[in-house]
């Protein structure tokens, strides 16, 4: 008889200690199908490839039948990527909000800017001090 993917699956997830919500999160489903996924005899493979590079376990050994070390190795790479992609957006934030700062600033009369004339006239600075 074959053996109970999820179950083989299950134990290895609980006694590595991970959580099922940060689980999920990292391979992008709801919690109710991470107990889905142990309750079943058998998994797509795909799913037992999403847990293992979210957990970063190989589970080739499991199941050599299916799968090669190298199938569990990819996600720290595509996770990168995400986190890089989180650092581009925050910054565009971080510098819209330094932006609409100064704009308030300026409009307060807080902040004034002399033009080449030697007239004070408000503009717009980035965060690098060069007029835009």
């Amino acid at each position: 008889m074959a053996a109970h993917q999820g179950d083989i699956i299950e134990r290895i997830i609980r006694r590595q200690g991970h959580s099922i919500s940060d689980l999920a999160k990292l391979t992008g489903v709801n919690r109710r199908s991470i107990y889905n996924w142990f309750l079943q005899p058998r998994l797509k493979p795909e799913n037992i490839v999403k847990l293992g590079q979210a957990i970063g376990h190989d589970f080739s050994e499991q199941f050599p039948d299916q799968f090669v070390s190298a199938d569990f190795i990819a996600l720290e790479h595509s996770a990168s990527i995400e986190d890089q992609q989180v650092d581009v957006w925050k910054e565009k934030y971080i510098d819209l909000l330094e932006r609409y700062n100064l704009l308030l600033r300026i409009s307060n009369g807080e902040v004034q800017i002399p033009n080449m004339e030697g007239q004070t006239k408000a503009r717009m600075v980035n965060r690098q001090g060069i007029l835009i």
